[in-house]
C-alpha cells in the first residue's frame, strides 16, 4: 500500500473496521484486500476495453433487431462534474437506439460554483432530444424517484445508472446484442473509480446468474436492463429503500425467462467518501432492508429459510431448516488405515443430526487391524453396515454399489480420511440445503491438517480440465468478493464430502464407471445440472478436516499415468462444449491457471 493513498478519512474507516470485526478478523480482511494483483488491473483494462476502431464498427453496423433502451437516472444534487461524466458516458454509446431519463429530485440550491441539475441536464438536452428532464414535485426516496422516472420513459427495455457513475463506451451495444437474442434481463460486469476517473479499480467479475450467490450478496448491482413488460410500471418498491436494487433483482430474476449476463466491464462505480462504494459504514440500514429483500425472494418462491447479517456489511447467511426426519445414507470406501477411519468415525459420532446409516465399504484391505476395528465397530455401532467390493480400486463402482445397498432418501459420499469435528451441525446444514426442490447436490468446504483450504468449490476449466478453488487459503481468509465464504451454485464439489439427492442420483446412473479414481465427481455434478435441472450447492457453513488422497498414495506409476490421461480424455469429450464456452459459475476475463479469482493474463 502506497503512503500517499493514506488519508485521515481512511484512517478513520480503519478504525470503524477494527472495531466492527475484531482484530484477528480485521486483520484476515486486511490481508485479502492487500493480496497483490498477479496481474495490474489497471494496465488490463486500458488494454482491454473497446478500441476506437471497434466501436466505429459498431456504430456502422448497428444491431439488427435492437431495442430502444430508456436509461433510467434518478439525480438529487448531483455534483456537476460527476453529473456530465455520467450524461456524456451515455451520449457516448456506439449504440444509438436510446433516452436518457433524468429525474430531478433536488430540492434546495447547489453549493456555490456548481450548476443545478436542471441547468446541466437542459444544457445537453438542447443539443440532443433522446436526453429528457423529469422535475420532481419533492425528494421523496430513490425508490419512488426511480419510479417518476421510469413512468416517463417510452423503451421497451429500461437500464438503471447511478447519477454519478458512468458506463463503457460499448455497454449498450452489448446489451441490445443481448436484447436481440432474446433476453429480458441482462447485467454486466463493472470496477471503481475515483473521482477524477484516472484510477480503475476493484473489478468485479461476475458469474452467470447464480441464486444462491445473490441470497448471499448483491453482485448483479450493476449494470442492469430489464424488459419493460417485465418490470411493470412503479417497479420499485419504496418499503425496501436502501435495498431497492436487491428487491428489484430479486423480483425480475423471479419472473425473467432468460437472463444473461455480458463478461465485460461495462459499468465504473464511483467512489467518493459519502458513498457505499467506498464506505459501506455510511448506509447500514441498507443491510437490514437487503435481508427483508432476501426475506421476500424465499417466500415468493416457497422457500423455508432464515436470513443472517453476516460482519462483512452487505453479505447474508440463509439457513435453510431440516425437514422432516429423512434417512442419510452415509458411504465410505476404505482399504486397511485403521487409524484414518477410526478418526472418520469418531468425529462422525458426533454429529448432531441423528437420522443417518454408515455404509463401510470394504475394499482389499490386508491388515489384522483393520478388521479388528471392523469387528468392534459392529458391536459397537448399530448405524454401521459393512459391504464387501472383491473387485479392483474403482472409486465410482465402489460408490455406485453402496448407492444400491442404500436405504436413505439421500446419499452422503465422505472419504475414510475426511474428519466433521468443526462443528456437530455440518449434516443438518447439508441436508436443509439439498432438501430445496431446487437442489441435487451439496458441497463442502474442506482443510488440509494445517488449516488451509483444501476445496472451496470446484471450477470447470481450472488446470485443464477442472480444479478446486482458494487452494492453501489460510482459514479465516474468504478470498475474492469472500467467495470462499459464502454459499452460491457451482459447476461442481468434491465427492470427498458431497450429499446427493437420491433421486437426482438415479437419474443420472450414478458416477461414471469409466472415471475410476478422478473426475467422477465433477462428471456426476455436471450430469445432475444437465439432466435433471437441479442446483449444485457450495456450502461453506459445512466444514471439515480432510488428509486428500492418504490412502491411495502418489499418482505415480506408468499404470496410474495412463489411466489419469484416459479419464482426461474422457472429460475433454464428453464436456467439449462446456470446457471450451467456459465454467457460467466462473468468468471468462479469470485464469484458469490460479485458483484464487486471479485476472487471466
Amino acid at each position: 500500500m502506497k503512503f500517499s493513498m493514506i488519508t485521515p478519512y481512511k484512517i478513520k474507516k480503519g478504525v470503524l473496521y477494527l472495531m466492527h470485526f475484531g482484530p484477528k478478523e480485521f486483520m484476515n480482511h486486511l490481508l485479502d484486500r492487500l493480496e497483490p494483483e498477479e496481474v495490474p488491473y489497471g494496465p488490463w483494462f486500458l488494454a482491454h476495453r473497446a478500441s476506437n476502431g471497434e466501436l466505429a464498427a459498431q456504430k456502422r453496423e448497428g444491431v439488427p433487431g435492437g431495442p430502444k433502451f430508456s436509461v433510467i437516472v434518478p439525480a438529487y444534487l448531483t455534483p456537476e462534474k460527476y453529473l456530465s461524466r455520467m450524461i456524456e458516458s451515455v451520449i457516448a454509446q456506439s449504440y444509438g437506439n436510446w433516452e436518457l431519463v433524468i429525474a430531478d429530485a433536488s430540492d434546495r440550491a447547489m453549493p456555490a460554483g456548481s450548476r443545478s441539475v436542471e441547468a446541466v441536464v437542459k444544457s445537453y438536452a438542447e443539443k440532443d432530444a433522446r436526453i429528457r428532464y423529469v422535475k420532481l414535485a419533492e425528494n421523496k426516496d430513490i425508490a419512488s424517484n426511480t419510479n417518476a422516472a421510469v413512468r416517463e420513459a417510452d423503451g421497451s427495455y429500461l437500464a438503471f445508472l447511478d447519477h454519478d457513475d458512468t458506463i463503457a463506451p460499448d455497454a449498450l451495444w452489448h446489451f441490445a446484442k443481448a436484447a436481440a437474442d432474446g433476453a429480458d434481463m441482462i447485467y454486466s460486469d463493472e470496477d471503481k473509480i475515483r473521482g477524477d476517473e484516472e484510477e480503475h479499480f476493484q473489478p468485479h467479475f461476475k458469474p452467470d446468474f447464480n441464486l444462491d450467490l445473490l441470497r448471499s450478496n448483491n453482485y448483479i448491482t450493476h449494470f442492469l436492463a430489464v424488459k419493460e413488460s417485465l418490470a411493470g410500471e412503479d417497479p420499485f418498491d419504496p418499503a425496501m429503500s436502501g435495498a431497492q436494487d436487491y428487491d428489484f433483482i430479486f423480483r425480475m430474476s423471479e419472473k425473467a425467462e432468460k437472463i444473461v449476463h455480458i463478461p465485460r466491464v461495462l459499468y465504473h462505480w464511483r467512489t467518493h467518501e459519502a458513498s457505499t462504494a467506498d464506505n459501506p459504514l455510511s448506509k447500514q440500514y441498507a443491510y437490514e432492508a437487503g435481508k427483508m429483500a432476501i426475506e421476500g425472494n424465499l417466500k415468493r418462491t416457497g422457500t423455508e429459510g432464515t436470513v443472517e447479517l453476516l460482519p462483512d456489511f452487505g453479505f447474508y447467511r440463509v439457513r435453510y431448516p431440516v425437514q422432516g426426519k429423512p434417512l442419510v445414507s452415509i458411504i465410505i470406501p476404505n482399504k486397511d488405515n485403521a487409524d484414518t477411519l477410526r478418526a472418520c468415525m469418531e468425529a462422525l459420532g458426533k454429529t448432531h443430526y441423528p437420522y443417518y446409516e454408515v455404509l463401510i465399504i470394504e475394499n482389499g484391505s490386508k491388515e489384522k487391524k483393520t478388521f479388528d476395528y471392523y469387528q468392534k465397530l459392529k458391536e459397537e455401532n448399530p448405524r454401521v453396515r459393512f459391504l464387501r467390493w472383491k473387485k479392483p480400486f474403482n472409486y465410482s463402482a465402489i460408490n455406485n454399489y453402496g448407492a444400491s445397498k442404500a436405504k436413505g432418501e439421500y446419499l452422503l459420499f465422505m472419504n475414510n480420511d475426511v474428519r466433521v469435528s468443526i462443528s456437530s451441525e455440518w449434516l443438518s446444514e447439508m441436508l436443509g440445503v439439498c432438501q430445496r426442490a431446487d437442489v441435487g447436490i451439496v458441497g463442502s468446504r474442506l482443510y488440509y491438517p494445517n488449516n488451509t483450504v483444501q476445496h472451496a468449490g470446484i471450477v470447470i476449466g481450472i488446470g485443464g480440465v477442472a480444479g478446486a478453488m482458494f487452494v492453501d487459503l489460510p482459514r479465516g481468509r474468504s478470498g475474492y468478493m469472500h467467495k470462499a465464504a459464502i454459499m452460491q451454485d457451482l459447476s461442481a464439489v468434491t465427492a470427498a464430502l458431497m450429499l446427493v439427492r437420491r433421486s437426482a442420483f438415479e437419474a443420472v446412473n450414478g458416477f461414471t464407471e469409466e472415471l475410476a479414481v478422478a473426475f467422477n465427481d465433477v462428471d456426476l455434478c455436471l450430469k445432475v445440472i444437465r439432466d435433471t435441472g437441479l442446483r449444485v450447492v457450495y456450502d461453506p457453513y459445512a466444514e471439515a478436516y480432510h488428509d486428500e488422497s492418504r490412502t491411495r498414495g502418489p499418482e505415480d506409476s506408468p499404470e496410474k499415468v495412463r489411466r489419469f490421461q484416459s479419464e482426461i480424455e474422457y472429460m475433454r469429450v464428453h464436456w467439449l462444449d462446456l470446457l471450451k464456452n467456459g465454467d457460467p459459475n466462473y468468468n471468462k476475463n479469470l485464469s484458469l491457471k490460479k485458483w484464487n479469482y486471479s485476472l487471466k493474463a
